[in-house]
């Protein structure tokens, strides 16, 4: 089931729309401002953005989700602005798609479906940890934060069963392949600079036994 984040500073145009995208099976988010919008990105699939909020235009919204963790998130760009010089700003200032005031609900939804079916992804999203692994980066509270390729490989193998228990050859057939000849220790070295770029809490050491990630740093 997607969720739809709704950024929409009218009440009764977000509880309409509200009722609407659930009576056609999406969760929805909903944030009244920029600021109430930002730290929801991480749960939606797409976001409905209307152009004018009171503490920031959408479009400046736009371009920070556009600079951030979340640079890859579908926006649908809702605006009264129906010129064609605004259809082509939202568009270039990066909006998936542009649909003006009044609409119709039937060809909005329409239009977020044919989002999530164009711009499907995979993330894995841990709080303030967010692993894009369609782009393979890894961003922590909003920065991108630089893995070498066997960092990132580690990483992504272990978020992507977490809670599970690893051994040192487990991971070293996983992530170096079945034919590296070096030690075991080799995790251990990895995890170390994982450790020191991400914080100590996000990938645990299982005495006697292993890794694991945690989930939460």
């Amino acid at each position: 089931m997607a969720t739809i984040l709704l950024v929409e500073d009218d009440a009764g145009v977000r509880t309409g729309l509200k009722y609407r995208l659930r009576g056609e099976g999406f969760e929805v988010l909903e944030a009244p401002t920029s600021a109430a919008a930002w730290p929801l990105l991480p749960q939606a699939d797409v976001v409905v953005l209307d152009w004018m909020l009171p503490d920031e235009p959408g479009v400046r919204l736009l371009e920070r989700i556009r600079e951030g963790p979340h640079a890859e998130l579908p926006v649908l760009l809702l605006t009264a602005r129906a010129a064609e010089v605004d259809r082509v700003e939202g568009l270039n200032r990066g909006a998936d798609d542009y649909v003006t005031k009044p609409f119709s609900p039937a060809e909005l939804v329409a239009r977020i479906r044919a989002l999530l079916r164009r711009t499907k992804r995979e993330r894995l999203v841990y709080g303030a940890l967010v692993l894009d692994l369609d782009a393979g980066r890894v961003w922590m509270a909003d920065a991108e934060v630089p893995l070498s390729p066997r960092e990132y490989a580690l990483l992504a193998f272990l978020a992507r069963h977490p809670g599970r228990v690893f051994e040192r050859q487990a991971l070293l057939d996983a992530v170096w392949g079945e034919d590296f000849w070096g030690t075991p220790r080799t995790v251990d070295q990895h995890i170390a600079q994982l450790r020191e770029k991400l914080g100590s809490g996000w990938i645990e050491t299982v005495r006697g036994r292993g890794y694991r990630f945690r989930g939460q740093g």
